[in-house]
């Protein structure tokens, strides 16, 4: 089989579940916006700083990684910063070959400068509604949802739950809990979980990353967790390609994993793409899906976490189809919605791609 190309990848079209807004930012509008507000900076030319943010993210340590994003939640603080990074956000995804993205972010951490939580929102959705509309006028079609999160060391899930549904109908379509695992359980947020599924919304919730299968076991069984952010560590719970009590539950219900290769390597999570769990978990048939994660942070894009996947495994067109029809079927948008991008976007690209 000919190695596919980079550039046929970026081609193809891609679903995005597990993206961080503020982990996604251009170098470049960070060091414009940073100058506007006042902020200092560790490197103040774009490629200096794209390169700092990498390799400060390369630590191997989750709590290492996440001290990065101090300095680009601290240029989302404005109506202004929140609108040109989800923007800017929506038209990088479609240059990308992404025709639909799932974009989180934590409305409580954008309220320094005087925003209300509801401000915070209404920047970025008519932001994403501004690049999905440039985006479609240079001819590239995406379908931007978000997910609101809440951070799993405060107290603020509950409010923020029902933020999510209050924007349910104008753009957000789940809700999700992110922050350190170790220590901040997710059943620390059973009331803000209890009231989702009593509003029969969704939400997914970031478990198996940092922290092993006590984590994924709570997200499931305890709050009832639609899909899991990450969830790589239920791998511990799989010997010699014999499936535990719990691997077995998750694939059985094919609760969809948001795996994130690049940057479960820089936490830690994984050795290296080669040797990442993503390869077995494809081939004992979980419902996996790839991810961004931060595309700043881990100096990536869906293209490039897929041509990795490709040159570790040897994977074809066939298998980033399947990682592409998993992630829609696993979207929080309609089911119709779903079935329509797959159907007459995605099948249709790959038929010509494989043929």
């Amino acid at each position: 089989m000919t190695a596919i190309s980079y550039d046929d990848i970026v081609k193809a079209p891609k679903a995005l579940l597990h993206d961080h807004l503020d982990g996604g930012l251009r170098p470049a509008t960070i060091v414009e916006l940073a100058d506007a507000v006042g902020h200092e900076l560790p490197e103040t030319d774009p490629a200096k700083l794209g390169e700092w943010f990498v390799a400060a993210a390369d630590s191997g340590s989750l709590e290492r990684y996440l001290e990065t994003f101090a300095h680009t939640v601290a240029v989302m603080q404005t109506e202004e910063g929140l609108h040109r990074v989800a923007k800017e956000c929506a038209l990088d995804l479609a240059a990308d070959g992404v025709v639909y993205a799932e974009i989180r972010y934590a409305p409580e951490q954008h309220l320094e400068k005087g925003l209300s939580l509801d401000q915070v929102v209404d920047a970025v959705h008519a932001g994403f509604a501004d690049g999905t509309a440039e985006a479609a006028a240079q001819g590239r079609q995406i379908k931007v949802g978000t997910l609101l999160t809440a951070m799993r060391h405060a107290a603020r899930s509950q409010e923020i739950a029902e933020l999510a549904v209050r924007y349910r109908d104008t753009g957000v379509v789940g809700f999700d809990i992110a922050g350190a695992e170790a220590g901040f359980p997710p059943t620390r947020h059973l009331d803000a979980f209890e009231y989702l599924q009593r509003e029969n919304f969704h939400f997914t919730i970031h478990a198996g990353e940092a922290f092993g299968l006590p984590s994924i076991w709570q997200a499931i069984q305890w709050c009832g967790a639609d899909r899991l952010g990450h969830g790589v560590r239920i791998v511990d719970d799989i010997t010699g390609g014999n499936l535990g009590r719990l691997a077995s539950y998750v694939r059985d219900k094919r609760i969809p994993l948001e795996l994130c290769p690049s940057s479960n390597v820089q936490t830690g999570a994984a050795a290296s793409i080669a040797e990442h769990p993503i390869g077995l978990l494809k081939d004992l048939r979980f419902r996996v899906t790839v991810n961004t994660d931060n595309r700043l942070m881990s100096g990536t894009s869906m293209s490039k976490e897929m041509s990795l996947l490709t040159e570790a495994f040897g994977w074809g067109w066939s298998e980033l189809q399947w990682l592409t029809i998993n992630a829609m079927k696993s979207a929080f948008i309609p089911y119709d919605e779903r079935l329509s991008l797959i159907n007459d976007v995605i099948k249709p690209a790959y038929a010509k791609l494989l043929a």
